[in-house]
């Protein structure tokens, strides 16, 4: 049918087309966004919402930043994709500024966060392999339970979620799973076959769970006498989110390998990469590893100016500015229903006492407030703004919170 022979004809709205032709992989808050700049995000309606979760620590430039912008449609308008069959004038600078600032020898562009940590476990392995001389095809590699490194097979087969293994197995073996923060069982989970340990500096998706004092630090130690690979995730925790450049920054940690994504594509694409020291690295021959779009010349460009902007605007010394005022007010509140206040910088979760109303009825609460945000595991409301947020911005967050949790009966 034509609408435009029939105008009485209705249309379905956005969320009714995206529920009768998506997947249903997503339970979105009912709200449609068109356009978003700086912290503030605007539905179809015109109502204006403060983003508070800027997507997973992707928008952590904010939307729409102006530079950031300007490198995008310069460099699509010069040169966008050419895959690596050839060199381009963007990715030796992107790649050198990556490097510099993380203390990383050599990186490897990706598109994804979860093709970064694929990456990641596929030079461990074959580091285990030619340099440790683990036998072929028994390396392992340990993980913490309650981990989120992102949804290809390989990764949720060492997930600790059942939803997220469930009917997708066969699952490679060779990965050991110990509680996060738990030292002692880190160490006897090494065997002598072990070329890996991976870790979020702070986990995320478990509900932002910082490890105790000094875990990190005693996990590069450990990893080192025991000749084991210390591989860090901060793909969310990355490039100033908790207060500094790096989540290990707070422990003076340099892991052997590093996987950033999310910022480091400054909020317009998906750009990730994987950094690791010399020997780690030169594991990778020609046609061992690669990525069509993998550090295409769009991607490098806006990288190298997302990495220049974090730096020129002292975004990790504002998420540590604004993050203790965040985590100050919330727990100023002495709310009954807010069990604990946890995080670092701007990547804070709210965990809800047992009993009250879900995390998931509290964002919907605060979208009637203004308050764009996401829970997880139904018991903590993630709290992660773009880093250009500023004290007012802060504060309204704060006070909508408090209507929010009256709104859910507390």
């Amino acid at each position: 049918m034509n609408d435009r022979l029939h105008p009485t004809a209705i249309r379905p709205s956005p969320i009714e087309l995206e529920a009768r032709f998506g997947a249903h992989n997503y339970h979105p808050l009912p709200v449609v966004l068109t356009r978003g700049e700086g912290v503030w995000l605007r539905d179809t309606e015109g109502r204006r919402y403060l983003d508070m979760m800027s997507a997973y620590s992707a928008v952590s430039f904010g939307h729409g930043h102006p530079v950031l912008v300007a490198a995008l449609t310069e460099q699509a308008a010069r040169l966008a994709v050419t895959s690596r069959a050839f060199h381009s004038d963007r990715l030796g600078p992107f790649l050198e500024r990556l490097c510099t600032l993380t203390g990383m020898d050599r990186a490897l562009p990706m598109n994804s966060g979860a093709e970064a940590v694929e990456t990641a476990l596929k030079a461990a392995r074959k580091w285990g392999y030619k340099v440790k001389g683990i036998p072929d095809g028994q390396a392992r590699i340990v993980v913490a339970a309650r981990n989120f490194a992102g949804r290809t097979t390989t990764i949720v087969g060492f997930s600790s979620e059942a939803q997220y293994r469930d009917g997708f197995g066969p699952f490679a073996p060779g990965f050991d799973t110990v509680p996060f923060g738990d030292l002692a069982a880190l160490e006897a989970a090494i065997g002598e076959h072990t070329c890996a340990v991976l870790l979020e500096p702070i986990q995320g998706e478990a509900g932002i769970v910082v490890p105790p004092p000094g875990y990190l630090r005693a996990a590069r130690e450990l990893c080192t006498r025991r000749n084991v690979l210390l591989l860090c995730d901060e793909i969310q925790t990355g490039l100033g989110r908790t207060g500094r450049r790096l989540a290990v920054d707070h422990e003076d940690v340099v892991p052997d390998g590093l996987t950033l994504g999310k910022a480091l594509g400054g909020g317009l694409l998906p750009v990730s990469a994987f950094l690791a020291r010399e020997d780690v690295m030169a594991q990778f021959t020609p046609g061992d590893h690669g990525s069509t779009f993998g550090g295409n010349p769009l991607a490098a460009a806006v990288g190298l100016a997302a990495l220049d902007l974090l730096e020129r605007e002292r975004l990790a010394e504002r998420a540590a500015a604004m993050g203790e005022r965040l985590i100050g007010a919330l727990q100023a509140l002495a709310h009954p229903a807010v069990r604990e206040v946890r995080g670092r910088g701007l990547l804070v979760g709210v965990e809800l006492a047992p009993g009250f109303a879900s995390a998931r009825a509290v964002c919907e609460a605060l979208m009637a407030q203004g308050v764009l945000t996401k829970d997880t595991h139904g018991t903590v409301v993630r709290l992660a703004p773009p880093l250009v947020i500023d004290a007012p911005q802060i504060d309204f967050a704060v006070a909508a919170f408090a209507r929010a949790l009256k709104a859910c009966g507390g």
